[in-house]
């Protein structure tokens, strides 16, 4: 197995999570970070072991890196996507894939034009949790899925992040910030969407900042904080999602998948582990996780594409995937303001299901 080499664009809040999770994988080498603050970059690496600290550009003109991994906040993914595919480099962004569809669009046309591979996270879809609910999915537990609900409800980032304000402009939102999560869960479980239908709105106009250091700071809210979604499947499943950032306190369920023989308990989509239970004959009853990866591996979906790019074979946490998740996104705000039904213009492929048996640090060639 040859190493890859990747190089980390953004060294803000995640960074530490996908700088710990890639150093798990012996596939993948971190070869480089960089940020626009230097400093913050320099703190990042030096905690990580990261041997080499530089600029943006000097990242992207290193012939030793093999995959960029995005961590910038979203009104620059695709940005650096396009870079980084310039560069010769296949790129692999946090979520959401881009701001607005076209973007997305033109990042998915450069990849193919340039040969490259393209990928974008969530990769929790390929933890052990809901590797399960897939695998009873496919093996017929609640029968034929004829229905789903989603739910993420809760009051905003401003309590806690350092730097909130983002959520509330463009490409931020519960909807695009959370909900690439359960958006890739029920496209992994039920398949692509074929049309949606939505309501949204911005309940608060401002957001008062209450956690340091820019404590009494009050934000502009720019886009929907409580969106609730009909998702019509091309398997003929029609799911609800409602994502929101107004709810003070919710005993809703995360997901759960409705089919004609049971029904499917789906775990925190945010999380790589369980619990999963299913409903059946009249009593729910918890499942046993069927696959590994259940801590916090953010980076198992660079290095699946890693494993991909040395093998051929198509990578799961696919940029067809994300931009499919992007535009179920962006048309659950073009119903929304339209009042209408909107089609999708996209699809794609379940991606494969990870096999049972992986020992942790590895995945199928």
């Amino acid at each position: 197995m040859k190493k890859v080499r990747i190089g980390v664009i953004g060294c803000g809040k995640i960074s530490g999570a996908y700088l710990s999770a890639a150093a798990k994988f012996p596939i993948l080498e971190t070869a480089a970070c960089s940020d626009i603050n230097m400093e913050v970059a320099k703190a990042k690496g030096e905690e990580y072991g990261v041997p080499k600290v530089c600029t943006v550009d000097e990242l992207l003109a290193d012939p030793n890196i093999d995959i960029v991994v995005n961590l910038t906040i979203p009104a620059a993914h695709a940005e650096i996507s396009l870079k980084t595919l310039a560069a010769g480099k296949c790129a692999y962004t946090e979520k959401p894939f881009a701001v607005v569809r076209e973007d997305g669009l033109k990042v998915i046309e450069s990849a193919r034009q340039k040969g490259l591979r393209v990928g974008c996270a969530p990769d929790t879809f390929l933890g052990g949790g809901l590797q399960t609910c897939r695998k009873l999915i496919d093996d017929g537990w609640i029968g034929k899925p004829v229905g789903a609900s989603a739910f993420m409800m809760g009051h905003g980032p401003e309590h806690w992040h350092e730097n909130p304000e983002f959520f509330y402009k463009a490409g931020g939102g519960p909807l695009f910030d959370m909900g690439p999560y359960y958006l890739t869960t029920l496209v992994n479980l039920l398949g692509p969407v074929q049309k949606v239908a939505s309501a949204a709105t911005i309940s608060f106009p401002q957001r008062l900042i209450t956690s340091k250091p820019k404590y009494g700071t009050l934000i502009d809210v720019e886009v929907p904080t409580h969106v609730n979604g009909i998702l019509h499947f091309a398997g003929g499943a029609v799911g609800t999602i409602t994502t929101s950032f107004d709810v003070w306190g919710s005993r809703l369920p995360r997901i759960e998948v409705y089919g004609t023989e049971g029904t499917l308990s789906v775990p925190d989509p945010n999380t790589f582990g369980g619990p999963v239970s299913v409903w059946r004959a009249g009593e729910w009853k918890e499942v046993p996780l069927t696959h590994v990866y259940t801590e916090n591996y953010r980076s198992i979906g660079a290095a699946d594409m890693a494993y991909a790019m040395q093998s051929g074979r198509a990578h799961r946490a696919s940029g067809d995937l994300a931009f499919h998740v992007l535009d179920i996104m962006q048309s659950l705000y073009d119903a929304a303001e339209k009042g209408a039904t909107v089609a999708l213009s996209s699809t794609c492929e379940r991606p494969a299901p990870l096999p049972m048996g992986l020992r942790e640090g590895t995945l199928d060639e």
